[in-house]
């Protein structure tokens, strides 16, 4: 048997937060999809991420409890440049800045936020040279 990954799943305490800040990452997540308790976005090459709030997940598992920050995603910027605007729009925006942008010795521009949920969201490009 052969196993492909498929989906990568958060769960959210509010939707719409949630979906707020990945927005702002460049997801096309339809507005409609705040007010739903499951969302979620076919990603390039087919990955598909989802959304789905703390009651869906209790309504078929009801010893569920959310780990905070248990999940962590990384988003690729053009540019080194790219990390530095958009660690300060999410900040400007009011999410919570973990480590502010610096040129990592594996050569990458490098930073991380948490999303509402406190899921860990790395955000890099590389240095040149």
């Amino acid at each position: 048997m052969t196993l492909t990954l498929n989906v990568i799943g958060l769960v959210v305490t509010d939707m719409a937060a949630t979906l707020a800040f990945y927005r702002r990452l460049g997801l096309d997540i339809p507005a409609a999809a705040d007010t739903a308790p499951h969302a979620e976005v076919v990603l390039p090459g087919g990955l598909r991420l989802a959304f789905d709030t703390v009651e869906v997940m209790t309504s078929f598992d009801p010893a569920f409890t959310p780990a905070p920050g248990g999940a962590s995603l990384a988003f690729a910027a053009d540019s080194p440049e790219g990390v530095d605007e958009t660690y300060a729009d999410l900040l400007a925006a009011g999410y919570h800045g973990h480590l502010a942008p610096w040129d990592a010795f594996w050569g990458q521009r490098y930073a991380v936020v948490h999303d509402p949920d406190g899921h860990t969201v790395d955000l890099f490009a590389a240095l040149p040279g």
